[in-house]
């Protein structure tokens, strides 16, 4: 390995490296830049597939490649999710390996890998360097907990048909567990990647986590006991719409979809204050056709205009004419760009399936929220949605597991313009202002950068 007087410079070499998700990528970049902007320099890791295939990809950083073993066609070219895991995993070490031996031998060797969650075995590869490690985790605490405690046998499986309690969590009904949790056995694949990602934690010098800390503070309170070394660093969006201390920073960077030719904030341009409802289900998961034609409905029948994105892998599940029937008063695109979505005052409320990313991105805008979880960790959320934080409602399902147009109709109603709504406009006023002030000039992310920056210094 060089030596430090070799180095072109002083500056801390930090590589990134996400699991290769958009829902992964985005919260660590956006971490990455407030980084950069602290003087360090950052390398982002990805596979070679995303790296030639995304979209605005930031110049100023500069992106290196691993391989998952299927470079041509990524996730989507494997015969199943576990064989893509197990190659990701396989390929994913060794190239890494690699890398990190290249620049153990240049100029700017790396100091410290920031790995995903997801990828716990490069925490391992990172050992072999004697760099520092950091995991970076893109769920909530909330739902990390819960892992933990199954992880370490703490929770029963199958889940019993009670109230369950966890030390920094409300009572939780088994349907508000992570899927792979409550409908164990569902993608056994990812269940252990999760599940098992835990393992090897408290090994890491740091653990990062895109929340903050007034949002999950009991939870927070709790893992810091069980590891010491967790940092809250989020909400991880773009500084434009927080402290604006990053000059024009109001895009992610990296995006696996194009949304030139948006047309979205042009059309909410001509809509007044709060009188839209903006639907969007996520950029992975699949809407069964049924669950599509209850919320179409809905939406054609609510009194508000609405904006919703539909992937165009899942327009055909739209009921025949409803763009057109629907045109006066509603606009569906395949893509938007959702934060500056979230921040126009057009909007009332999102419709949202609960992804993290998504959730954090309304709470940090002060947006209501309607919940319709799917899978993974989304009742979760949507049960701190509704029930801590009130700052939204959660949608029933019905016994089938689809949200019917009534229930949804029902919730939508009540957000935009129900007794309960202003409750909920004032809660979400509150943790927005919450979220910012975690980035103020010597706020709590200040603090966790000085402590991480502090552990170069014995480098050099």
């Amino acid at each position: 390995m060089a030596d430090a007087t070799d180095r072109d410079d002083r500056t801390p070499h930090i590589l990134v490296v996400p699991y290769p998700a958009q829902g992964h990528i985005s919260p660590m970049l956006q971490f990455s830049k407030r980084l950069r902007k602290r003087g360090v320099k950052i390398s982002l890791v990805t596979t070679k597939f995303i790296a030639r295939t995304s979209h605005s990809i930031p110049s100023s950083f500069p992106v290196l490649t691993i391989s998952d073993g299927h470079d041509d066609g990524g996730i989507d070219s494997a015969e199943s999710i576990q064989i893509y895991l197990d190659s990701l995993r396989r390929f994913g070490s060794e190239s890494l390996r690699e890398l990190l031996q290249q620049l153990s031998s240049s100029a700017s060797p790396a100091d410290c890998v920031i790995y995903d969650g997801f990828n716990a075995w490069a925490q391992d590869v990172a050992n072999e360097f004697k760099v520092i490690k950091a995991v970076f985790f893109t769920q909530s605490c909330a739902v990390a907990d819960i892992y933990y405690h199954v992880y370490k046998g703490l929770i029963k499986l199958p889940l019993p048909d009670t109230e369950i309690e966890i030390p920094g969590l409300p009572p939780m009904k088994p349907p508000e567990f992570p899927s792979f949790v409550y409908q164990l056995g569902s993608y056994p694949a990812y269940y252990d990647v999760i599940v098992n990602q835990y393992a090897n934690v408290h090994k890491a010098d740091l653990i990062f986590w895109n929340t903050f800390y007034e949002l999950e503070r009991e939870v927070l309170e709790c893992l810091k006991r069980i590891w010491p070394a967790i940092r809250p660093v989020g909400p991880s969006i773009p500084s434009g719409f927080l402290d604006g201390r990053i000059e024009n920073d109001r895009e992610y960077g990296l995006s696996f979809f194009n949304a030139e030719g948006d047309v979205s904030l042009k059309w909410l341009d001509d809509r007044r204050k709060g009188s839209v409802v903006f639907v969007s289900f996520g950029s992975l998961g699949e809407v069964p056709v049924e669950q599509m034609e209850e919320t179409a409905d809905c939406l054609k029948n609510s009194k508000w205009a609405f904006l919703w994105v539909v992937r165009t892998s899942e327009a055909a599940k739209l009921p025949t004419g409803f763009v057109a029937e629907t045109a006066e008063k509603g606009l569906v695109v395949s893509w938007c760009r959702q934060l500056e979505v979230l921040a126009h005052e057009a909007i009332g409320c999102f419709v949202t399936h609960c992804g993290w990313n998504s959730t954090l991105e309304a709470v940090s805008l002060g947006v209501p929220m309607v919940a319709v979880p799917g899978w993974t960790d989304q009742n979760t959320n949507a049960k701190f949605i509704s029930d801590v934080w009130k700052v939204g409602l959660k949608a029933s399902a019905h016994k089938d597991g689809l949200v019917k147009r009534g229930a949804l109709l029902q919730c939508i109603e009540e957000v935009m313009g129900g007794d309960r709504g202003d409750e909920i406009r004032k809660n979400a006023a509150v943790w927005k202002a919450l979220a910012r002030k975690a980035f103020e000039d010597g706020g709590s992310f200040d603090e966790v950068v000085d402590e991480f920056l502090a552990k170069f210094v014995s480098r050099f």
